[in-house]
């Protein structure tokens, strides 16, 4: 009976060492690629000080310059959520509003809830007459904020003030009718 109990003992590790292996070939693998990754936040100090100093170009009213460092920054590190605002805002500065909006969403994709990202696609999508939009952009920065928030502020005044005039559609303005008369009589 004891001969019976070490072969089933025996014959139950046999079977379940394939099991084992396998699983502890996963765990291991897995694990060592988590461990190679950097953080979210960890964002390369090269590619920082290339924003940073693309911010400064831009001060300087030099876009080009400015846009030649953000972008050699995010070569470095792609995941640096502010060099894709510092795009937006060159983009901005070239009155490019369909860029700004395209780099401001990139960075929102790599944080959703980055509220100086909220805030510029905003604005900009109030300049460029979508509203209501720039409203939703409003509301997820209020539920993000606790309390008063700057970017919740600078928003909110930019949708208050509204588009600008050369904004507005042909079809909102106002015909005269003298004007009016000419297009629609048939004749």
């Amino acid at each position: 009976m004891l001969e019976e109990r070490e072969e089933t003992v025996t014959e139950l590790i046999m079977r379940l060492s394939p099991l084992a292996i396998a699983l502890s070939l996963t765990l291991a693998t897995v694990s060592s690629s988590v461990h190679g990754q950097r953080v979210d936040d960890d964002i390369d100090p090269q590619s920082v000080a290339l924003v940073e100093a693309g911010r400064a170009a831009l001060a300087e009213g030099d876009n080009q310059r400015a846009a030649d460092l953000v972008e050699s920054a995010l070569a470095v590190d792609p995941r640096n959520r502010d060099g894709f605002i510092a795009l937006a805002e060159i983009a901005e500065a070239r009155q490019l509003p369909g860029k700004a909006i395209r780099f401001y969403r990139e960075a929102l994709t790599i944080d959703p809830n980055d509220l100086a990202a909220l805030a510029g696609q905003g604005r900009v999508l109030v300049s460029r007459g979508a509203v209501e939009r720039a409203r939703l952009n409003l509301v997820r920065i209020e539920a993000l904020c606790e309390g008063e928030c700057p970017e919740a502020v600078s928003l909110a005044s930019a949708i208050e003030s509204g588009p600008p005039t050369a904004q507005v559609a042909a079809r909102d303005v106002p015909v005269p009718a003298t004007e009016a008369e000419d297009v629609v009589s048939p004749q």
